[in-house]
């Protein structure tokens, strides 16, 4: 191993919206069917946010949960990350409306911008701070209202995403337990890919409104080319420097994009589909909280027990990418 791991996941929590849209009911709203989504992506439903619902509201429902299994007070926390791309607002972060809800009076709260990759990010920052002593117990969460930004127009995005938040509290290991290890990466050659360009200061809001420059856009061809080509080295990556294998993972939670980016990262990992987390048939594409969104269920459910290594992949806009190893 490439270090002994000494900071530890301590308890994770999930949150979705109340509304469920089905492949039924994108078949009443643009020119596809359940047959056509079921094919290409393995999604069956997304949960959808009510226009009441705020990203902050349901990254807190999320921490609390996160927060509960911990056994942890919220101010308790030295810091608390959030990884969205869909923040309530464009400052102040998110994070701070958050740490107001939880009541996290002693945390530092910031945001982090790398789409998919997102939870992967925090995560390692959150090892790193640990790890340093700059903090003891920091709450990672990945957090998306990606509906807000889809065009409900254009049938090759809008069958993809949904909203939902999953959090981690992570804090000292009490041995052999822990991140064994984190790997980040990106490449902005290649933002133009996947992007929304509207909203910021290269295209102002009313430039971007008037334009339709607010949704998400993708070239859904390439992004599937460099995704599988990212996660799969990504997780080679990791598992080769710590000298692992497919055997040694118990296993392998890959970012929930579509099925078959999940099929050729297994494959390329040599891991059988039995020892892949699968859960995007129920959710869509959730960005940032996919991963936490997995490792709660996966925890909940005994797919992930004491002493068991989980591997974690994504990739997401930017690019970015990245893997961990954790031991439970």
């Amino acid at each position: 191993m490439s270090k002994k791991p000494n900071v530890m996941i301590l308890g994770t929590g999930r949150a979705v919206p109340k509304r469920v849209l089905t492949n039924a009911d994108l078949e009443k709203m643009v020119d596809t069917t359940d047959e056509w989504i079921r094919e290409r992506t393995g999604i069956e439903r997304r949960f959808i946010a009510d226009e009441s619902d705020t990203t902050s509201a349901l990254c807190a429902a999320a921490g609390r949960a996160a927060l509960a299994t911990a056994q942890l007070p919220a101010e308790k926390l030295d810091a608390i990350i959030i990884a969205t791309v869909t923040g309530d607002v464009t400052f102040p972060s998110t994070a701070c409306y958050v740490q107001e809800m939880l009541g996290a009076t002693n945390a530092a709260a910031f945001d982090i911008s790398a789409a998919c990759t997102g939870f992967i990010y925090g995560l390692s920052l959150a090892d790193s701070l640990i790890t340093a002593g700059k903090a003891e117990h920091v709450l990672v969460i990945g957090g998306e209202l990606l509906t807000r930004i889809t065009d409900w127009t254009d049938r090759s995005t809008c069958v993809l995403f949904g909203d939902a938040a999953g959090a981690a509290v992570l804090g000292p290991s009490d041995g052999q337990r822990g991140i064994i290890d984190t790997f980040i990466k990106s490449d902005g050659r290649l933002t133009h890919l996947l992007n929304m360009p509207g909203g910021g200061t290269k295209v102002p809001p009313d430039v971007a409104i008037a334009e339709k420059m607010m949704f998400l856009r993708m070239e859904g061809r390439e992004v599937f080319k460099h995704a599988v080509t990212a996660m799969g080295e990504a997780a080679e990556h990791i598992m080769k420097k710590n000298n692992l294998t497919g055997d040694d993972i118990k296993l392998l939670i890959p970012h929930q994009a579509n099925m078959r980016i999940i099929n050729a990262t297994a494959k390329r990992v040599g891991m059988p589909l039995e020892k892949v987390y699968v859960n995007v048939q129920e959710y869509g594409n959730t960005s940032a909280a996919s991963i936490p969104i997995a490792m709660n269920e996966a925890l909940g459910n005994g797919r992930l027990q004491p002493g068991d290594r989980c591997l974690i992949v994504a990739f997401g806009g930017g690019f970015t990418w990245g893997s961990a190893i954790i031991q439970f």
